[in-house]
């Protein structure tokens, strides 16, 4: 029996049952790969809501607040949106993640009331 493999860079190839089993393992990989990357942005997505409304900050600065958070702790971004998430429903948030929380907020809170265009009116006052 002869199996073919049809993709972009070899359009109709000749597969041994060996190929294709090695295929086959591929596909589950990338398909696993593909749904941990889609579990992860809503994850990432949810956090940065908890985020908006702890930090009263921009969904972008909330975004910023998250990648800072992760680089400055070395976790990995997923990891802290979980603790976040975690932080939201009543749970503790660990140390070094809670104060790393609390100073990339406030970064960001300054960063985002610096860039606020003043009202003239309100300015002269």
């Amino acid at each position: 029996m002869a199996f073919f493999a049809i993709s972009h860079q070899h359009p109709l190839r000749l597969l041994s049952a060996t190929d294709l089993a090695l295929e086959y393992e591929r596909l589950l990989e990338e398909n696993a790969q593909l749904r941990q990357a889609v579990s992860s942005h809503a994850l990432i997505d949810q956090a940065m809501g908890a985020v908006v409304v702890f930090g009263r900050i921009a969904p972008e600065e909330a975004w910023r607040v998250l990648r800072d958070v992760s680089q400055r702790t070395n976790t990995k971004l997923r990891v802290v949106a979980e603790h976040i998430l975690k932080c939201a429903q009543g749970g503790a948030l660990p140390e070094p993640l809670a104060n790393e929380l609390a100073m990339a907020l406030e970064r960001y809170r300054i960063c985002s009331h610096a860039a606020e265009p003043t009202d003239p009116e309100t300015a002269r006052g």
